[in-house]
């Protein structure tokens, strides 16, 4: 059996130190907001050559947060991607915001640039690129768009952590950069996890008292905020693993490159770099209208594969019952239909590839 992911492999191969790490905190006995958490959050800033980063519950936490701190209320817009986990958006609603689904382009299925000026109103506040399956979103027209009508930028960084736009690490170009740490991400725990990171020191400090119940001053409370702390053991790991993290985002593009070169076929089309990216693969996704006979191929000869996403957010039941949305998004909808995300990950062996390859190959 060959998985999407694998993760035994990344801990057998960690083991000694993520192990070392993890008693450490047991002997600490230092759980929340330990000095681990700390470190973490100082690392993670200095990665990404920002001044902020603080540790939060998860990924969908780390959204929510941003959001708050740029102001994000009631009968505000945000414009989004529908094609993205619906986190980005769900948390855009938790605010009673409504949020905005553009469309995407084909190549990079991420939120199409050339169509968000005109989805802005007066009551859209803010814009959320997702840099989705690690492939930055075209952020320099994003930007201009933003600074044209005074709009804030939370990147969804949660497949994307190293990943690189024109030289600038993803989460570093918007206002605030979110992440996550679940198991499966390029850099992730062994259970929930987030970060947020920017350059504002308003933001940082806004987040860091509604991640602790909002307070800044123990017992002492000037919002109402979240128990969104992120703990001490996932903390420990995650800093064990941000050592290698370029080394495991290189090894997903050696894989990329290696299932490129073995599925030349005219019935797939393969992922695309965009000239300045750098893609990090956290999953490596071909489109395919022949998609299902793929799926059947190798799940016959016990390969995993699935489906992201079979459903875009604005084609959702629950955004259909909230806000009665007739919306069509061409693009997103051709691209729940055929797309196909293949095992991706920095273990993945040569020969596992070419089985993989060879499997859907002789599919056609």
């Amino acid at each position: 059996m060959i998985p999407m992911v694998d993760l035994k492999r990344q801990y057998r191969a960690l083991k000694t130190e993520i192990d070392a790490a993890i008693m450490e905190v047991l002997d600490q006995a230092q759980f929340i907001l330990g000095p681990n958490v700390n470190l973490l959050e100082k690392e993670v800033a200095a990665y990404h050559q920002l001044p902020h980063a603080i540790g939060v519950a998860n990924g969908t936490d780390a959204l929510l947060l941003a959001l708050k701190a740029c102001g994000i209320k009631s009968g505000d817009e945000v414009i989004t991607t529908p094609f993205t986990f619906i986190a980005t958006a769900e948390v855009i609603a938790q605010l009673a915001a409504t949020p905005v689904f553009v469309d995407i382009c084909p190549n990079t299925f991420n939120i199409d640039s050339n169509r968000i000026e005109e989805k802005i109103t007066a009551k859209t506040k803010a814009i959320i690129p997702v840099h989705l399956f690690g492939h930055p979103a075209d952020m320099d027209p994003i930007m201009q768009i933003a600074a044209k009508y005074n709009l804030k930028v939370i990147e969804d960084c949660a497949q994307a952590f190293g990943s690189k736009y024109k030289g600038q690490i993803a989460g570093t170009i918007g206002d605030i950069g979110c992440f996550s740490f679940f198991p499966s991400k390029n850099l992730g725990g062994y259970g929930d996890g987030g970060m947020v990171i920017t350059k504002n020191e308003d933001m940082a400090q806004q987040i860091k008292m509604l991640r602790n119940h909002g307070s800044s001053v123990r017992y002492h409370h000037s919002e109402i905020g979240h128990n969104s702390r992120l703990d001490e053991i996932q903390a420990a790991i995650i800093r064990v693993k941000l050592q290698h993290i370029d080394e495991f985002n290189a090894a997903r593009r050696k894989n990329a490159a290696a299932y490129c070169a073995a599925l030349q076929n005219k019935d797939i089309i393969l992922p695309t770099v965009t000239e300045g990216s750098e893609h990090v693969f956290h999953q490596f996704t071909i489109r395919s209208s022949k998609r299902d006979v793929i799926a059947n191929a190798l799940t016959e000869n016990n390969i995993a594969s699935a489906v992201y996403y079979p459903v875009p957010l604005h084609q959702q039941e629950v955004f259909l019952k909230l806000y009665n949305n007739s919306t069509k998004l061409p693009v997103s909808e051709m691209c729940a239909q055929n797309v196909l995300s293949l095992p991706m990950f920095p273990e993945l062996t040569s020969d596992e590839i070419q089985l993989i390859t060879n499997v859907i190959n002789r599919a056609f």
